[in-house]
Order: structure tokens, then sequence, then C-alpha cells
């Protein structure tokens, strides 16, 4: 790859750098923050509002699939550009918003906004520009900068709920996305050069990068055992994210600290993320990847536990270093176990399944807490299933060809 294209390549880490903390810390991490007052004003149940929040991660996941075959065929640059826009579009139905319909309808295509522009499709993006040399750390660039999205965003939408209702929050959540995502995306974003183009003089890491191809990767036990695990780890984090406000408020937490807690693990996700590669490099990528699920069943634990403890300070290092090393586990080794010539394709698969997961997660554990009696319980459970799937990647070797 010529220096051109590897430098341009850096721009597209730098735009989306951006566009992803933006894109997270809004769309995202404004939901957990809005769900108190949404059931203060409109009087309806946290576990019907929480739906809504599904039913759009619901249609995050179905659409990652026909997204990653766009991304492999097509480039970032439309998709995100109008994932953008439309982003936008709905945050300004949102805060309009008086029924439940409404809603949930909202929440469909926020879905879809969310499938167009959050890490997936950066990731494709990213990929697409790099070989295995600088890919790690243009993916750890990306991720590192998104880490802070909640300990930037969720201080910033409470603060803006101490001075304002909701629905103006929303609207000028909606303007602070417009002004730094969609020029982004419209103007930085391009598709990586092929050494097949007419003329060309540079061409992309995936132009002559090895590669199996979808079919090929679903017939490997490793990429099940992958999934099923992300699916565990996905439902676990989402439902302590948006679950963990509320909880903590019962038990004598300020809704501004249990926020600062979320947001403060997002920061600790940096020094996960940043100690990723060198340990994966040493110990391997199959038993970091294990001790990831096992440290987050380790912090979900100790919430069950809220009651005897004097801090929460181990939980938010523990999960918060945990949840940044996972979102580039699941980055990198897609990419080094398949190759990167489908990796839209294949990651956009996989994250069917994990996002999936994020989609019955608030609802799901609503539900859960329900008939357990109690939110205790439900930890207990999450811890389970987490060391469950540390054991399943444990015991699978982490390689490309079926076992």
């Amino acid at each position: 790859m010529k220096s051109s294209s590897i430098s341009y390549g850096w721009v597209v880490v730098a735009g989306l750098s951006i566009t992803e903390t933006v894109s997270w810390g809004i769309i995202y991490y404004g939901f957990p923050v809005m769900l108190r007052p949404m059931e203060q004003e409109l009087g309806w149940s946290r576990t019907v509002l929480t739906g809504a929040f599904s039913v759009g991660l619901g249609a995050s996941a179905l659409a990652a699939l026909p997204v990653g075959r766009w991304l492999d065929r097509h480039g970032p640059r439309a998709l995100m550009t109008l994932g953008s826009c439309l982003g936008v579009a709905l945050l300004l139905v949102w805060a309009h918003v008086h029924t439940l319909p409404a809603l949930y309808l909202c929440w469909f295509g926020l879905g879809l906004a969310m499938a167009a522009t959050l890490y997936e499709p950066a990731f494709a993006a990213v990929v697409s520009w790099f070989h295995s040399r600088h890919r790690d750390r243009a993916l750890l660039t990306v991720t590192l900068t998104a880490g802070l999205a909640s300990t930037i965003f969720m201080p910033i939408t409470s603060w803006l709920l101490g001075r304002m209702d909701w629905r103006s929050t929303l609207l000028v959540l909606a303007v602070v996305l417009a002004a730094l995502t969609i020029p982004i995306h419209a103007f930085v974003l391009r598709q990586a050069p092929k050494a097949s183009a007419p003329g060309a003089t540079t061409h992309a890491a995936t132009s002559r990068a090895p590669g199996v191809t979808l079919r090929e990767a679903v017939r490997t036990v490793v990429f099940w055992v992958l999934t099923a695990a992300f699916v565990i780890g996905n439902f676990s984090t989402i439902a302590v994210t948006v679950h963990l406000i509320p909880y903590l408020a019962d038990r004598g937490y300020s809704p501004t600290v249990a926020a600062l807690m979320i947001g403060w693990m997002g920061a600790v996700q940096l020094g996960g993320r940043l100690l990723f590669a060198p340990i994966a490099t040493r110990f391997g990528y199959r038993w970091v990847t294990a001790v990831i699920f096992l440290v987050q069943g380790l912090a979900v634990a100790q919430l069950a536990l809220v009651s005897h403890l004097s801090t929460l300070v181990p939980f938010v290092i523990m999960l918060g270093a945990a949840n940044g090393m996972a979102t580039l586990a699941r980055a990198t080794t897609v990419a080094e176990i398949f190759g990167a010539r489908h990796y839209g394709s294949i990651s956009g698969a996989m994250a069917l399944g994990a996002n999936g997961a994020r989609a019955v997660g608030p609802v799901g554990a609503s539900l859960l807490q329900a008939g357990f009696g109690g939110y205790e319980a439900m930890f207990w459970t999450l811890t389970a299933t987490l060391a469950l799937a540390a054991a399943g990647v444990m015991l699978t070797g982490m390689r490309g060809s079926a076992d």
C-alpha cells in the first residue's frame, strides 16, 4: 500500500473518531439518561419504555447483515451520511412523541440509523484502508476516542436535563449530532481505492487481503462460539447500562452519581483497549477473550452485592476495562481469523446475534427482574452465564477452519 493511501486512511480514522464518539454518546447512551424523566412525564412503566429501546436495537441487529454486504460492495460514505441524517431527523421526532406506538416507531428508525453509523460500519471502513500492521492501531484509535462517548455525553445529557425538560434536551442533542457527524460522513469518508480500478496507483488492504467468505465462516465452530459469547456479553452489558441508574437510585444513590459511574466506565474502557493488543499478543486471543467475559461476570456480581459493599469503584474499573477490551476483541478477532476481504459481511453476521442481544437486553432484563422478584437475582444469573461464555471460549481453538 502506497503512503498516500495510508495517509488518507488516517484522515478517515480521525473523522470516524469524532463521529463515533458523538453518535454513540447521543443516540445510544442518551436513552438510559432519558429513561427516568420520560417515565415521570409519560406515566409508562419502565418495562414498556425499555421495550422501545429494544425495538431500536432489534432493528439495528436485523440491519447488520445487509449493512455489511453494502459496505463490502460500496463503502461507507453514502450509508453513514444517510444514517446520520436519519438519526438527526428521528431525534427531533422523539422530542415530540406523545403515544407509545409513535415512540416505538421512532426507535425502530433510530435502530436503522445506529446500524448505519456505529461500530460495524466504522470498523469495516477502517479495515478496508489498512493491512494488519496498521489495522490494530487504527481500530484502537477509533475505539479509544469513542470510548469517551458515555464519559462525555451522559453527564452532559444529565446536566441539560437539570436545566430543561427531556424534550428540549433532545432538540439540543439533535443539533449537535447534525453539526458533528453529517459533514464528516459526507465529505471525509470515501471508499478505499482498489488495484483493479483503472489508473489506480494504490490499493486498499481488502484488494489483495486473504479471507474466507461468509458461507465458509459460518461452517466453523469458532464463528458460533464467539457469536454466542458476544451475545451473552452484550446482553449483560446493555442490561447493566440501562438499569444501573434506576437500580442504584432505588438504593440511595443520586441519579447523577449513577450516571457518572456509567460515564467513568467509558473512561476506564480506554485503559482496557490500550492493554488489549499487547496482552493478546503475549497470551493469545482465546485466553484474553475468555478472561474478558470472566471479568465482566465478576463485575456484575458486585452489583448483586451492592448493599454489602462500601464502594463500587472495583465494579466500575473491572466492567469498564472488560467492555473496552470486548469491543476490540470482536473487531480484531474477526479480521485475524477470517481475513479482511469479506470483513463487512462476516462482522455483520456476527453482529446480528450480538446486537440482537442488545435488543432484548433492556426489556429482557426488566422481565428477569420482575420474574426473580428483584435485581439481585438477575445479576447473579448474568454472572453465571458470563462464566459459561468464558468457559466456551477457553475450550475452542481460535482458528478459521472447521474444528
